[in-house]
Protein backbone atom coordinates (compact mmCIF):
# COMPACT_ATOMS: atom_id res chain seq x y z
CA UNK A 1 0.00 0.00 0.00
CA UNK A 2 1.22 3.48 -0.89
CA UNK A 3 1.46 5.94 2.00
CA UNK A 4 -0.72 9.03 1.44
CA UNK A 5 1.16 12.17 0.51
CA UNK A 6 0.07 15.27 2.43
CA UNK A 7 -0.98 18.26 0.31
CA UNK A 8 1.56 21.09 -0.09
CA UNK A 9 -1.10 23.67 -0.97
CA UNK A 10 -4.30 24.78 0.73
CA UNK A 11 -7.85 25.76 -0.13
CA UNK A 12 -8.03 29.45 -1.12
CA UNK A 13 -4.40 29.64 -2.21
CA UNK A 14 -3.60 31.49 -5.45
CA UNK A 15 -1.61 29.46 -7.95
CA UNK A 16 -0.43 29.59 -11.55
CA UNK A 17 -0.21 26.83 -14.13
CA UNK A 18 3.27 25.49 -14.86
CA UNK A 19 2.15 23.67 -18.00
CA UNK A 20 -0.68 23.86 -20.52
CA UNK A 21 -3.61 21.91 -19.07
CA UNK A 22 -5.58 20.00 -21.70
CA UNK A 23 -8.91 18.20 -21.71
CA UNK A 24 -8.39 14.60 -20.64
CA UNK A 25 -12.03 13.80 -21.32
CA UNK A 26 -13.33 15.42 -18.12
CA UNK A 27 -14.91 18.28 -20.09
CA UNK A 28 -17.47 16.74 -22.46
CA UNK A 29 -18.25 20.10 -24.12
CA UNK A 30 -14.62 20.61 -25.19
CA UNK A 31 -12.72 18.57 -27.76
CA UNK A 32 -10.32 15.92 -26.45
CA UNK A 33 -6.84 17.36 -25.88
CA UNK A 34 -8.14 20.95 -26.23
CA UNK A 35 -6.12 23.45 -24.19
CA UNK A 36 -8.14 24.56 -21.16
CA UNK A 37 -5.49 26.56 -19.29
CA UNK A 38 -2.22 28.03 -20.57
CA UNK A 39 1.18 28.25 -18.89
CA UNK A 40 1.16 31.12 -16.40
CA UNK A 41 -2.63 31.39 -16.11
CA UNK A 42 -3.69 32.30 -12.57
CA UNK A 43 -6.25 30.46 -10.48
CA UNK A 44 -7.41 29.73 -6.95
CA UNK A 45 -7.62 26.37 -5.21
CA UNK A 46 -11.28 25.73 -4.40
CA UNK A 47 -10.97 22.17 -3.09
CA UNK A 48 -8.25 19.74 -2.04
CA UNK A 49 -8.84 16.02 -2.37
CA UNK A 50 -6.94 12.75 -2.69
CA UNK A 51 -6.62 10.41 -5.65
CA UNK A 52 -7.67 7.19 -3.91
CA UNK A 53 -5.58 4.72 -5.94
CA UNK A 54 -2.35 6.75 -5.98
CA UNK A 55 -2.83 8.38 -2.54
CA UNK A 56 -1.75 11.75 -3.89
CA UNK A 57 -3.31 15.20 -3.53
CA UNK A 58 -5.57 16.51 -6.28
CA UNK A 59 -6.42 20.21 -6.39
CA UNK A 60 -9.53 21.67 -7.95
CA UNK A 61 -8.41 25.04 -9.25
CA UNK A 62 -10.74 27.71 -10.58
CA UNK A 63 -9.13 29.47 -13.53
CA UNK A 64 -11.04 32.49 -14.77
CA UNK A 65 -14.81 32.49 -14.68
CA UNK A 66 -16.34 29.09 -13.88
CA UNK A 67 -13.51 26.91 -15.26
CA UNK A 68 -12.53 24.42 -12.54
CA UNK A 69 -9.73 22.02 -13.45
CA UNK A 70 -8.26 19.14 -11.44
CA UNK A 71 -4.49 19.63 -11.04
CA UNK A 72 -1.56 17.72 -9.64
CA UNK A 73 1.09 19.46 -7.51
CA UNK A 74 3.56 19.23 -10.38
CA UNK A 75 1.20 21.26 -12.62
CA UNK A 76 0.78 24.33 -10.37
CA UNK A 77 2.88 26.65 -8.21
CA UNK A 78 1.85 29.23 -5.58
CA UNK A 79 1.96 32.93 -6.49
Amino acid sequence: MIEPRLPRYQWGQRVKALIDLVNDGSFPNAPAEAKLVGVGDLGEIVQVGTHTEANMPIYLVEFGEKLVVGCLEEEIVPV
